[in-house]
């Protein structure tokens, strides 16, 4: 199984994740760390087994058709798989996995960073130090909203939006979701289920988005469902750019029909959106929720389980096709 298998590493994993691919396949690395072009990706893939990429990798219908027989697997490095084409992948008989379950806590403790920083103009106040500006005091200086009490809206009740819920249990807010199904009475723990998505908006003082970005998904906010929050509502992106009308939310964030937003995830990865950037209401981080220590080197080893199970003849643990 091990050293005979050639496998594609497209990022730089951490050390151990890193160290036990190269023990038990023979590992081509990205010294660079670079994103590949898709041309630089078919390439690279010729001569493997297997690829372990991440979600800065785009595997389309174009790259998988170019891709070599020998390759049976993309052991994906990330919970979302829309950056893989999973049809095509099925039609050329290539394995795709994901690594659930263990980057919940590390993202919803970021989507309560992002809520807070939002809250409570984090960004604002950062700057306003770091610049050498804060030279003023009262009791309405840098005045904020508080969280406590309100209602926490979820869009997306899976595995991060179940602990994100449970995390905004802590500040004493009413859970309230919208689910493609509803849960079991045991996972819901209290929460609010909507049936509709409108109706979740119209009672989400914060709206947390975890659902993934599909061709259903895709721009769910936008102008219209923005306008059903309510007034000076917060909204929290941890999921994936491609929910979000950028534009749209640009001009709520302007008009103050939104209070803040707090955003980990933007439409162009790397780089986010300079427009975004330049609004003092808007907390920002680049893409950072599943980076701990801890969480990266479970991500990478469950791709690698995953990995070792197929070679060894046996159904992966988390295929997604």
């Amino acid at each position: 199984m091990g050293a005979q298998r050639a496998l594609l590493v497209t990022r730089r994993l951490t050390d151990a994740v890193q160290a036990r691919a190269q023990r038990d396949y023979d590992a081509v690395l990205n010294d660079a760390d670079r994103v590949f072009t898709s041309e630089e990706l078919v390439e690279r893939c010729q001569d493997v087994d297997a690829v372990l990429p991440c979600h800065s990798e785009r595997f389309t219908a174009e790259v998988i058709a170019a891709l070599p027989d020998r390759l049976k697997v993309i052991a994906n490095h990330s919970v979302g798989v829309d950056h893989v084409d999973l049809d095509a992948a099925r039609e050329k008989g290539i394995i795709v996995t994901n690594t659930p379950d263990v980057l919940s806590d590390a993202t919803a403790e970021i989507a309560i960073l992002c809520m807070l920083g939002a809250a409570r103009r984090g960004a604002e106040g950062n700057r306003m130090i770091r610049e050498g500006k804060w030279d003023f005091w009262s009791p309405a200086f840098m005045v904020g909203r508080q969280v406590t009490g309100k209602r926490f809206g979820i869009l997306g009740m899976g595995r991060v939006g179940q602990v994100t819920a449970e995390r905004a249990r802590g500040f004493g807010m009413e859970v309230h979701y919208h689910n493609r199904r509803r849960l079991p009475p045991e996972a819901e723990r209290g929460a609010v289920y909507h049936e509709r998505f409108e109706d979740l908006l119209r009672n989400s003082d914060v709206l947390s988005l975890h659902c993934p970005a599909s061709t259903a998904t895709r721009n769910a906010i936008n102008a219209e469902t923005l306008a059903l929050l309510p007034e000076g509502a917060i909204l929290v992106n941890t999921a994936r750019g491609d929910l979000v009308d950028e534009d749209a939310l640009i001009a709520a964030l302007q008009s103050g029909r939104l209070f803040a937003a707090g955003l980990d995830v933007f439409r162009t990865e790397p780089g986010g959106n300079p427009a975004l950037a330049a609004l003092e209401n808007v907390f920002l981080l680049p893409h950072i929720g599943s980076a701990t220590q801890e969480t990266r080197d479970a991500m990478g080893f469950r791709a690698l389980d995953n990995l070792d199970a197929v070679f060894a003849g046996r159904e992966p643990r988390d295929r997604v096709a």
